[in-house]
């Protein structure tokens, strides 16, 4: 059964700065951990990213999957959804951005269902800490620039 977790937080810049890192896809494996690469496998007729191929190496989780991203016209967020993976059946999950003033706030979702088998305890406190670091690295990235 697939676990479902969403989070926000707020970052001092637009929705526009904060969707150029989201779609900056080459630059993840500075910024993200675990990430050892990252690469656009299709592009939609707009030219933003389509299906976008991760490996990730955490030690005792490894995994190699592609995502497939929907854009909004209105550019207030993005989606995705599994396409392959190693030890993922699926995943859903999508970055809504809402502007306060200078501000914008980042709600992160994710939904994931394992094709192995791990305690729901241990999953749910993995997804806590997979959002808990994605949020903050990308608040470090856009008001950092690192």
């Amino acid at each position: 059964m697939a676990s479902q977790a969403t989070q926000s937080v707020m970052i001092s810049a637009q929705p526009a700065e904060i969707l150029g890192v989201i779609g900056d896809f080459a630059a993840y494996p500075v910024w993200v951990e675990a990430l050892t690469s990252c690469s656009v496998l299709t592009h939609h007729p707009d030219g933003s990213a389509d299906q976008v191929r991760f490996v990730v190496e955490t030690g005792i989780v490894q995994d190699d999957y592609v995502l497939a991203y929907t854009w909004p016209a209105n550019r207030l967020g993005v989606s995705w959804t599994l396409v392959s993976s190693q030890i993922m059946s699926a995943q859903n999950g999508s970055y809504a951005l809402a502007p306060k003033g200078r501000d914008t706030e980042v709600t992160y979702a994710l939904s994931v269902e394992l094709s192995i088998p791990m305690m729901a305890m241990f999953q749910r406190q993995a997804e806590k800490m997979i959002m808990d670091v994605a949020l903050r690295s990308l608040k470090s990235r856009v008001e950092g620039g690192t």
